[in-house]
């Protein structure tokens, strides 16, 4: 197993993506917009009161298709769900772009590739986004 980095950030957000079946690429810009303002940062009151853009930090984006798996039946996840891996790349990749366009720090991992994903999580918060 190799110890290559392909993406690595400071402080900012880790962005775990999925695609599901009925996403569309309309929808993708608007996605990574409503990140970029979400106010999920403590300001000096302690409250989640400034953005990503508020405080110019980095985002690290990793596909993971496996957060549409379906495991309401059997012992082994379906992800029928999941978005076929070509269009998916095309909205990952556009995706990316969307928060280079908003002059955002990017880092990504490599597409549908087994990664090992280190993260040093400041607080316990945890969102799940959906467009």
């Amino acid at each position: 197993m190799g110890e290559e980095v392909v993406g690595e950030i400071g402080s900012g957000l880790v962005l775990l993506v999925g695609f599901r079946q009925g996403d569309t690429e309309e929808t993708i810009a608007p996605l990574a917009l409503r990140i970029a303002h979400l106010r999920i940062f403590e300001d000096n009151a302690g409250r989640m009161n400034l953005s990503l853009l508020d405080l110019g930090l980095s985002v690290l984006v990793v596909s993971q298709f496996t957060l549409y798996a379906d495991t309401q039946k059997g012992r082994r996840p379906s992800f029928t769900d999941a978005l076929e891996p070509a269009l998916a790349e095309k909205y990952y990749l556009k995706l990316i772009d969307s928060f280079r366009s908003m002059s955002i720090p990017v880092a990504a991992g490599r597409f549908g590739a087994r990664m090992l994903v280190e993260i040093h999580n400041w607080g316990p918060v945890t969102l799940i986004l959906e467009a």
